[in-house]
């Protein structure tokens, strides 16, 4: 089973950038599918973006609210995947997770079974 571990977030200001990377640990980071998801004070913890594990045909999916805006990819060699996050807005601010599950992506959180510790993106309007 692998473990994950995000980075890369912080405090930016309204139309900037940011780029996330979730590294995790272990050999068979190629069979899982990985997720973003995020989670702001006093809500729900909701979806991001997914991408399909490598032993399939590459697919992507996107929350509507970030299509366009944030990008989600994966480098089996280094064991990561990066959420590259564009034009940010205040309503993006929230804690992002990483996670993992065996088999085809789902957008449900509840889905997954394996998370990274989450890191805190703010954007300042």
């Amino acid at each position: 089973q692998v473990q994950l571990v995000e980075s890369g977030g912080g405090l930016v200001q309204a139309g900037g950038s940011l780029r996330l990377s979730c590294v995790a640990s272990g050999r068979t980071f190629s069979r899982y599918a990985m997720g973003w998801f995020r989670q702001a004070p006093g809500k729900e913890r909701e979806f991001v973006t997914a991408i399909t594990s490598s032993d399939r045909a590459s697919v992507t999916a996107h929350a509507d609210s970030v299509k366009g805006r944030l990008t989600i990819s994966r480098d089996d060699a280094r064991n990561t995947v990066n959420l590259q996050m564009n034009n940010l807005k205040p309503e993006d601010t929230a804690v992002y997770y990483c996670a993992a599950r065996i088999g085809s992506f789902s957008v449900s959180y509840l889905n997954y079974d394996i998370w990274g510790q989450g890191t805190q993106v703010t954007v300042s309007s």
